[in-house]
Protein backbone atom coordinates (compact mmCIF):
# COMPACT_ATOMS: atom_id res chain seq x y z
CA UNK A 1 0.00 0.00 0.00
CA UNK A 2 1.38 3.30 -1.03
CA UNK A 3 1.42 6.53 1.89
CA UNK A 4 -1.38 7.91 1.96
CA UNK A 5 -2.32 11.79 1.44
CA UNK A 6 -3.50 14.33 4.28
CA UNK A 7 -7.27 15.30 4.05
CA UNK A 8 -6.18 18.40 4.27
CA UNK A 9 -4.12 18.43 1.03
CA UNK A 10 -6.88 16.59 -0.75
CA UNK A 11 -9.61 18.81 0.35
CA UNK A 12 -7.63 21.86 -0.25
CA UNK A 13 -7.61 20.88 -4.37
CA UNK A 14 -11.51 20.81 -4.79
CA UNK A 15 -13.00 24.15 -6.53
CA UNK A 16 -16.31 25.17 -7.30
CA UNK A 17 -15.68 25.86 -10.85
CA UNK A 18 -19.57 26.13 -12.68
CA UNK A 19 -21.32 24.97 -10.05
CA UNK A 20 -19.86 21.96 -9.54
CA UNK A 21 -16.65 20.34 -6.92
CA UNK A 22 -14.00 19.70 -8.89
CA UNK A 23 -10.05 18.84 -8.94
CA UNK A 24 -7.72 19.85 -11.69
CA UNK A 25 -5.60 18.06 -13.86
CA UNK A 26 -2.18 18.91 -12.58
CA UNK A 27 -3.78 18.66 -8.79
CA UNK A 28 -4.88 14.92 -9.50
CA UNK A 29 -1.55 14.76 -11.75
CA UNK A 30 0.27 15.59 -8.47
CA UNK A 31 -1.58 12.80 -6.14
CA UNK A 32 -1.03 10.53 -8.29
CA UNK A 33 2.87 10.79 -8.79
CA UNK A 34 2.32 11.38 -12.72
CA UNK A 35 2.62 14.00 -14.78
CA UNK A 36 0.31 16.18 -15.61
CA UNK A 37 1.11 15.42 -19.76
CA UNK A 38 1.06 11.62 -19.71
CA UNK A 39 -2.42 11.88 -17.17
CA UNK A 40 -4.25 14.35 -20.08
CA UNK A 41 -2.95 11.48 -22.18
CA UNK A 42 -4.61 8.91 -21.38
CA UNK A 43 -8.28 10.52 -20.72
CA UNK A 44 -7.87 11.79 -24.22
CA UNK A 45 -7.15 8.07 -25.03
CA UNK A 46 -10.16 6.89 -23.30
CA UNK A 47 -12.52 10.67 -24.05
CA UNK A 48 -15.48 8.28 -24.40
CA UNK A 49 -15.35 7.64 -20.56
CA UNK A 50 -15.34 11.21 -19.71
CA UNK A 51 -18.39 12.96 -20.76
CA UNK A 52 -18.62 16.57 -19.58
CA UNK A 53 -20.87 15.95 -16.37
CA UNK A 54 -17.59 13.85 -15.39
CA UNK A 55 -14.48 16.24 -16.86
CA UNK A 56 -14.59 19.32 -18.99
CA UNK A 57 -11.85 21.82 -20.08
CA UNK A 58 -11.50 25.37 -18.44
CA UNK A 59 -12.50 28.23 -20.67
CA UNK A 60 -9.82 30.94 -21.09
CA UNK A 61 -11.88 32.91 -19.03
CA UNK A 62 -12.73 30.48 -16.39
CA UNK A 63 -9.16 29.99 -16.24
CA UNK A 64 -8.46 34.05 -15.64
CA UNK A 65 -10.98 33.88 -12.90
CA UNK A 66 -9.86 31.20 -11.31
CA UNK A 67 -5.91 32.17 -11.17
CA UNK A 68 -7.34 35.91 -9.77
CA UNK A 69 -9.43 34.32 -7.24
CA UNK A 70 -6.14 32.33 -6.10
CA UNK A 71 -3.83 34.78 -5.79
CA UNK A 72 -1.35 32.21 -7.83
CA UNK A 73 2.07 33.08 -7.54
CA UNK A 74 3.94 32.77 -11.29
CA UNK A 75 5.81 29.44 -10.19
CA UNK A 76 1.93 28.28 -9.96
CA UNK A 77 0.98 30.17 -13.08
CA UNK A 78 3.54 29.21 -15.26
CA UNK A 79 2.53 25.30 -15.01
CA UNK A 80 -0.72 26.89 -16.24
CA UNK A 81 -0.41 28.40 -19.58
CA UNK A 82 -2.83 25.81 -21.20
CA UNK A 83 -6.68 25.92 -20.07
CA UNK A 84 -6.88 22.51 -17.28
CA UNK A 85 -9.06 19.76 -17.07
CA UNK A 86 -11.34 19.38 -14.55
CA UNK A 87 -12.53 16.64 -12.90
CA UNK A 88 -15.91 16.13 -10.95
CA UNK A 89 -16.57 13.42 -8.41
CA UNK A 90 -16.97 10.80 -11.13
CA UNK A 91 -14.19 11.93 -13.26
CA UNK A 92 -12.18 11.14 -10.56
CA UNK A 93 -13.43 7.63 -10.09
CA UNK A 94 -12.89 7.22 -13.99
CA UNK A 95 -9.84 8.44 -13.87
CA UNK A 96 -8.63 5.08 -11.89
CA UNK A 97 -9.87 2.62 -14.56
CA UNK A 98 -7.63 4.76 -17.02
CA UNK A 99 -4.70 5.04 -14.42
CA UNK A 100 -3.65 1.35 -13.58
CA UNK A 101 -1.29 2.02 -11.04
CA UNK A 102 -1.34 1.63 -7.59
CA UNK A 103 -1.09 4.79 -6.32
CA UNK A 104 -3.70 6.21 -8.46
CA UNK A 105 -6.32 3.50 -7.11
CA UNK A 106 -5.40 4.33 -3.17
CA UNK A 107 -5.40 8.06 -3.78
CA UNK A 108 -8.90 7.50 -5.69
CA UNK A 109 -10.05 5.85 -2.65
CA UNK A 110 -8.57 8.90 -0.71
CA UNK A 111 -10.05 11.20 -2.66
CA UNK A 112 -13.37 9.47 -2.83
CA UNK A 113 -13.63 9.87 0.96
CA UNK A 114 -13.34 13.40 1.00
CA UNK A 115 -16.16 13.97 -1.30
CA UNK A 116 -18.48 11.89 0.51
CA UNK A 117 -17.43 14.16 3.24
CA UNK A 118 -18.23 16.90 1.60
CA UNK A 119 -21.46 15.62 0.65
CA UNK A 120 -21.89 14.38 4.43
CA UNK A 121 -21.27 18.11 5.48
CA UNK A 122 -24.12 19.73 2.90
CA UNK A 123 -26.72 17.30 3.51
CA UNK A 124 -25.75 18.38 7.70
CA UNK A 125 -25.49 22.07 7.02
CA UNK A 126 -28.73 21.47 4.51
CA UNK A 127 -30.22 20.03 8.07
CA UNK A 128 -29.47 22.34 10.04
CA UNK A 129 -30.73 25.48 7.92
CA UNK A 130 -34.41 23.69 7.73
CA UNK A 131 -34.37 23.65 11.46
CA UNK A 132 -33.40 26.94 11.72
CA UNK A 133 -36.25 27.83 8.78
CA UNK A 134 -38.49 26.24 10.94
CA UNK A 135 -37.24 27.97 14.29
CA UNK A 136 -37.39 31.27 12.46
CA UNK A 137 -41.02 30.10 11.34
CA UNK A 138 -42.41 29.57 15.03
CA UNK A 139 -40.28 32.64 16.95
CA UNK A 140 -42.03 35.04 14.28
CA UNK A 141 -45.34 33.71 14.61
CA UNK A 142 -44.90 34.31 18.34
CA UNK A 143 -43.13 37.92 17.87
CA UNK A 144 -45.87 38.72 15.65
CA UNK A 145 -47.98 38.15 18.70
CA UNK A 146 -46.31 40.34 20.31
CA UNK A 147 -45.53 42.84 18.07
CA UNK A 148 -49.66 43.08 17.32
CA UNK A 149 -50.25 43.67 21.37
CA UNK A 150 -47.59 46.17 21.37
CA UNK A 151 -48.96 47.99 18.62
CA UNK A 152 -52.67 48.02 20.62
CA UNK A 153 -51.17 49.23 23.43
CA UNK A 154 -49.38 51.56 21.16
CA UNK A 155 -52.86 52.69 19.80
CA UNK A 156 -54.66 53.11 22.97
CA UNK A 157 -51.99 55.27 24.94
CA UNK A 158 -51.92 58.03 21.60
CA UNK A 159 -55.88 57.90 21.93
CA UNK A 160 -57.39 60.83 23.57
CA UNK A 161 -58.75 60.95 26.97
CA UNK A 162 -61.60 62.15 28.56
CA UNK A 163 -60.45 64.82 31.34
CA UNK A 164 -61.53 63.75 34.65
CA UNK A 165 -62.83 66.45 36.63
CA UNK A 166 -64.19 70.32 35.89
CA UNK A 167 -61.88 72.96 33.90
CA UNK A 168 -62.17 76.23 35.07
CA UNK A 169 -64.56 77.22 32.01
CA UNK A 170 -66.44 74.41 33.01
CA UNK A 171 -66.56 75.68 36.16
CA UNK A 172 -67.26 79.40 35.23
CA UNK A 173 -70.19 78.41 33.61
CA UNK A 174 -71.95 76.09 35.74
CA UNK A 175 -71.66 79.20 38.27
CA UNK A 176 -73.53 81.79 35.70
CA UNK A 177 -70.16 82.96 34.42
CA UNK A 178 -69.20 84.67 37.46
CA UNK A 179 -65.88 83.62 39.19
CA UNK A 180 -66.18 82.45 42.87
CA UNK A 181 -65.20 84.53 45.53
Amino acid sequence: MTDSVPVEIIAEKIYLIRGMKVMLDRDLAGLYGVETKRLKEQVRRNIERFPEDFMFELTKEELNDWRSQFATSNQDIMGLRIPPFAFTEHGVLMLSSVLKSERAVQVNIQIMRVFVKFRRMLLDNKKLRKALEEYKQITDERFQIVFETLDQLIHVENTPKKKIGFTIKEKMAAYGGKKET
